[in-house]
This record gives C-alpha cells, sequence and structure tokens, in this order.
C-alpha cells in the first residue's frame, strides 16, 4: 500500500485515495440515511479543502528537506526503521 512505496510521491498519492475513499463512503452513507438531502455536501466540501491544504503543505515540506539535505525523506525513515 501506501507505505511500502520509496517515493514520498507515491505515498501521499496513496493517502490521498484513501481519503478519497473515506469520502465517498460517507457521501454514500449520508446519501442513504437521509433520503437524498444534499446537507452532507458540505462536510464533503470541507474535507476535500482539508485534503488540498494536507498535500499543499505535504509538498511543501518534503520539498524544502530535499533542497536542504540533496536526500529524499524516506531514505531517513529506512534508517528509523532499522
Amino acid at each position: 500500500g501506501a507505505l511500502s512505496q520509496q517515493s514520498f510521491v507515491m505515498i501521499m498519492m496513496g493517502l490521498e485515495l484513501m481519503l478519497n475513499a473515506a469520502v465517498l463512503v460517507v457521501v454514500t452513507f449520508w446519501w442513504g440515511t437521509t433520503g437524498g438531502n444534499p446537507s452532507g455536501q458540505l462536510l464533503v466540501i470541507v474535507i476535500l479543502a482539508v485534503m488540498a491544504i494536507e498535500a499543499a503543505i505535504g509538498f511543501a515540506l518534503v520539498t524544502a528537506v530535499y533542497r536542504s539535505r540533496k536526500a529524499d525523506i524516506t531514505e531517513k525513515l529506512k534508517k528509523l526503521r532499522n
């Protein structure tokens, strides 16, 4: 899955995919339990905005670490695992 990848971009893509699946479950549950009431759409919009902010901050941090140390962050995480 997401945590077995070597690249941070692939890890972020895996996490975003998992969050999108959770959003789909929330929308489906909300639609089914409220009889088609679209009030759950606000929750989905907020979740999508948080996901976009999380991705932007994550990529900015990884870019800053890579530029300063010339190493991918996943290489450092491998050293922590051992």
